[in-house]
């Protein structure tokens, strides 16, 4: 019989027999996981496919029929002698050679005579010996004529193994071949039958944990039936392999800039390297290295992308390129997909890049939640970057050269992780450079390498030579480091420190009307900053009657809310529905399935906001689209009021438009005064302004001492609060307002600073 022994590595239950220390066989049972662990499994089970017996769970009883054909051949009498059990060996498994034979009756007859000496009667004995040899026929008999030989044979059992199945494992393993146990739920069971582990050894790794949820040996097929069909779709298979991050020096930049040559000296592999680096080592030379290093990789010869920002979404072209079918299987659609993946100038890249195509989205299968149609569009997604960006980086290309792709600011979603994975499995060394650590990066990978830095930085675009380069001095980056301590949760704001921001109508009491107007946003109720965001609290009101019937007060309150930057609307209609609006010959093609088409309108030669600061013109654009969004204007979508809204909205008043220009988002707010003292009909194109304004940031108040409808007439709903004040006054003269000089008036923030205004 043969000796069970110990093994130095994993790799040792694939030696041939004479290589084995004294011809030995080994018998081990796993119960944890590694990475490691999991591709032994992955090749032992390859190598029973090939000799050996798999054998998931409990092996079944034999069954009458079974045993009537037992009884028929080898009958019921039973001689516990090695020549007896050597004879019936001999007639039920005549594929035995007499070596075989002679170990296995052996190993036999030392199982029955333990459970003999255990205090089994004949009965129980000749029980277990009928079980053990209809086992042996049945299930194992494929590898009783490989028993012993060079290439020894491998049984792989999942699961807790009986009594009975442990010892006819430990019979078959003495006679010749390896045995491997997967206990997924541990020793415990296993250690009630064998405390001592006399019959087989515990593998013990360093590293090992739980076997992961929902391993299984049908899963290990499933995945072994999966490379075969990647095998079909990759033809002969690669013939070259990445060797990733294996010979890198953590240096990051570096690292990517030594030459190919000088990376290894294995044909069989391309020397690639996968980078995530976090942060900045130092601000004032970060720049400067970015811009070194663009500089020497294309001196160098190197094939280059640069992305930042994102990866632009492919296009409607790119899309309709894919070839693709109807799928009912994810592997099946893989397979179809790959395909599309053409490299006629080199068969030995294309087939490197359907590998590596099939590997990712492999494994992007299994992510939970993963369905079939989510699975298609990543696979789309990445067959469009492949074909937009593999001129660039392949032009050219033979071993051992690698290009380079660069991606400034960071993974955004699961597709962009997904192509980067998949390039890193090219020749390619892809680099993801994350400066500002505020900013999120999904990217995983097992062959990610990271390196991390404290300081971060706000870096929009990877500098290059055509864009004029701005590398800050010390003192600049001190001085944002202040902003950063200075303006964040303190209260105090920088100069036009956001350029967006949404606004909350207040309700307040009339009276409170007066001490807030005046007063910066940041200091009113429910002011608030939430990431890029600013939350203006405004004033939206409509004040009707006169406070006592008393007329020179009223006009006085009226007069203490004309500010610096109050815009009086005396004269109404304020914008007539037939006056003069060169916008409107161009409303309906700037608009397209309910969307302001914002590229469109900032490149018609007639846009007339194009001389104002950015942020002023974003902010208008979108507060566009939200009006018309919210439907806040009656007929929107109904009768063509939608580009009423448009036209209106391009081609303010040139005094409202400066009053954006120079909005800042934390301090005061514009103010628009409307006064309405007559029955004139309020136009649509004054409600749209009104309502526009409001989202801007506008404080507005109606003074409309008649108490009739104004602009509610045109909203769907009720946007703006409402004051009755006193009684109703008619045909009112609107005196002068915009000679008055509001009193000067101290704030608590000035009295503590000593600082009159």
């Amino acid at each position: 019989m043969f000796e069970h022994k110990k093994i130095q590595k994993l790799e040792d239950l694939f030696l041939g027999l004479s290589s084995r220390p004294g011809r030995c066989v080994y018998f081990y049972r796993i119960c944890g996981y590694t990475k490691e662990i999991g591709q032994f499994i992955a090749d032992y089970y390859q190598a029973a496919r090939r000799s050996g017996v798999i054998q998931a769970g409990k092996i079944p009883n034999p069954d009458e029929r079974v045993l009537s054909y037992y009884e028929e051949m080898m009958g019921t009498d039973l001689q516990v002698s090695l020549g007896a059990i050597s004879a019936d060996l001999e007639r039920w498994l005549p594929r035995m050679d007499g070596r075989q034979r002679e170990n296995v009756a052996a190993s036999l007859y030392d199982a029955l005579d333990s459970l003999r000496r255990a205090g089994k009667n004949t009965g129980m004995l000749k029980n277990a010996y009928i079980k053990f040899m209809c086992w042996m026929y049945y299930k194992f008999e494929r590898i009783v004529d490989l028993l012993g030989e060079e290439t020894v044979p491998k049984i792989l059992y999942e699961g807790e193994v009986s009594r009975y199945e442990l010892m006819l494992l430990s019979i078959l393993s003495n006679a010749g071949c390896d045995v491997i146990l997967l206990q997924y739920r541990g020793d415990a069971a296993y250690r009630k039958l064998d405390a001592d582990s006399v019959l087989s050894d515990n593998l013990e790794l360093p590293g090992m944990t739980e076997f992961p949820s929902g391993f299984s040996l049908r899963k290990v097929e499933k995945e072994f039936q999966a490379s075969l069909q990647m095998e079909r779709a990759c033809g002969q298979g690669p013939k070259i392999a990445n060797c990733t991050n294996a010979w890198i020096t953590g240096k990051g930049l570096a690292d990517i800039c030594t030459a190919e040559t000088l990376r290894g000296e294995d044909p069989r592999f391309f020397y690639n390297c996968f980078y995530r680096i976090n942060g900045v080592e130092d601000k004032l030379t970060y720049l400067s290295q970015l811009y070194q290093f663009r500089v020497g990789l294309k001196n160098s010869g190197r094939r280059m992308v640069i992305i930042s920002g994102g990866i632009p979404s492919p296009t409607v072209e790119e899309i309709s390129s894919i070839r693709r079918a109807d799928y009912t299987e994810k592997m099946q659609m893989l397979l179809d997909l790959s395909k599309n993946i053409m490299y006629l100038s080199d068969q030995g890249l294309q087939r490197v890049m359907i590998q590596a195509f099939l590997d990712v989205l492999r494994t992007e299968a299994e992510s939970p939640g993963t369905d079939l149609n989510r699975l298609t569009n990543k696979a789309v997604y990445l067959l469009c970057w492949l074909k937009r960006y593999q001129g660039d980086l392949f032009s050219g290309w033979k071993m051992p050269k690698v290009a380079c792709f660069v991606y400034m600011g960071g993974c955004r979603d699961g597709r962009e992780a997904a192509f980067m994975r998949f390039l890193a499995r090219l020749p390619i060394d892809v680099l993801v450079l994350r400066p500002d650590l505020d900013r999120k990066c999904c990217l995983q990978d097992e062959l990610l390498y990271e390196i991390t830095f404290t300081e971060t930085m706000a870096v929009h675009e990877f500098p290059r030579e055509d864009m004029g380069v701005h590398m800050g001095t010390a003192a600049y980056h001190a001085e944002r480091e202040l902003d950063t301590l200075m303006y964040q949760d303190f209260g105090i704001y920088r100069e036009q420190q956001y350029q967006k921001a949404e606004t909350v109508v207040l309700q307040t009491t009339y009276e409170e009307i007066r001490l807030l107007w005046d007063e910066e946003v940041k200091y009113r109720p429910n002011f608030s900053t939430v990431g890029d965001t600013v939350h203006i609290p405004v004033i939206f009101a409509k004040v009707s009657g006169v406070k006592d019937g008393q007329i020179p007060q009223y006009w006085q309150s009226v007069r203490e809310l004309v500010t610096e930057d109050t815009y009086v609307v005396k004269n109404v209609p304020f914008i007539a529905p037939a006056g003069e609006n060169p916008m409107k010959a161009y409303a309906v093609g700037f608009l397209e399935n309910g969307k302001i088409q914002k590229r469109k309108i900032r490149e018609h030669p007639h846009y007339p906001y194009g001389y104002l600061r950015e942020g002023a013109q974003e902010h208008i654009l979108e507060k566009l689209q939200v009006l018309i969004d919210r439907r806040t204007i009656k007929g929107t979508f109904e009768n063509g009021t939608e580009y009423t809204i448009i036209s209106t909205v391009l081609d303010l008043p040139k005094d409202i438009v400066r009053m954006i220009q120079r909005f800042d988002f934390t301090k005061k707010n514009p103010k628009l005064l409307y006064i309405h003292t007559t029955e004139t009909v309020i136009s649509l194109e004054d409600s749209i302004l009104t309502a526009f304004l409001d989202l801007i940031g506008f404080d507005i108040v109606f003074f409309v001492p008649t108490g009739y409808e104004t602009i509610e007439k045109h909203f769907n709903r009720r946007i703006m609060e409402g004051y009755q004040i006193g009684e109703y006054v008619y045909d009112l003269r609107v005196p002068g307002l915009e000679s008055f000089s509001p009193k000067a008036r101290t704030r608590w923030m000035d009295k503590i600073f000593k600082r009159g205004r």
